[in-house]
């Protein structure tokens, strides 16, 4: 029987949702492994709408499930349809969705929060002993999620070694202020925590062309199908 993995979605598109680039990619990695794959989101309006021509903030709100829908093409489900029972592993693609709607890390930094229904949702994955792929920002959402309890994550946000368009130790400081721990690892490069089951890759967070973060999202997929077996 196949496998299905959840897709949990910020929205659509980088500056304000999921990394519509990452979310395909995903889908595509995960058909390429024999599983199935199920679109997840929130509903629940976005923090703001950004215009991707310009990055200015548009006079409009957006519901996270109804622009994930465009990524889903009209199949995804709200998160309280989703339990340990319903998929084997969850993956979060990056976008600013992570910091700015799961999240409010965007704006607050480590002492920022997150929504409840995504913590719950994570953590009783992760108490289950599902799976959890974290690309991109993402793992922020994970380190939220996990702040103040028994379970310390080991995860990647990229490195200081090579070209990022973002300030990568500013999120690894913040990182290890939520009480995680964080590694450096490029974009050839994923991150196994093999105790929590939980998996990361950089992905866009560093200067890498869509090929790169393409066989960065394989090899995390491979890396969880390894883990599903």
């Amino acid at each position: 029987m196949k496998k299905t993995i959840g897709i949990l979605l910020s929205g659509c598109g980088v500056y304000d949702g999921a990394e519509i680039q990452e979310s395909v990619l995903t889908m595509l990695a995960i058909e390429e492994i024999g599983a199935n794959y199920q679109c997840i989101s929130i509903n629940k309006n976005q923090h703001h709408v950004i215009n991707h021509l310009t990055g200015e903030v548009m006079n409009e709100e957006r519901n996270m499930q109804i622009e994930a829908a465009r990524i889903a093409r009209g199949n995804v489900k709200n998160t309280n349809e989703i339990t340990a029972a319903n998929i084997d592993a969850l993956v979060i693609p990056g976008g600013f969705g992570s910091a700015k709607n799961f999240t409010s890390w965007a704006f607050e930094g480590p002492e920022s929060t997150i929504l409840p229904e995504v913590k719950l949702l994570l953590v009783n994955l992760v108490n289950a002993g599902v799976p959890v792929v974290a690309l991109c920002v993402s793992p922020i959402v994970l380190a939220k999620a996990f702040e103040d309890s028994s379970i310390q994550l080991n995860l990647t946000l990229g490195t200081l070694e090579e070209p990022s368009p973002y300030d990568i130790s500013a999120f690894t400081d913040g990182l290890s202020k939520t009480g995680m721990n964080s590694e450096m690892k490029n974009i050839t490069e994923i991150l196994i925590d093999k105790q929590n089951r939980v998996i990361s890759a950089p992905c866009y967070m560093m200067d890498a062309s869509i090929t790169e973060v393409n066989s960065n999202i394989r090899q995390a997929i491979a890396a969880l199908k390894n883990m599903l077996q």
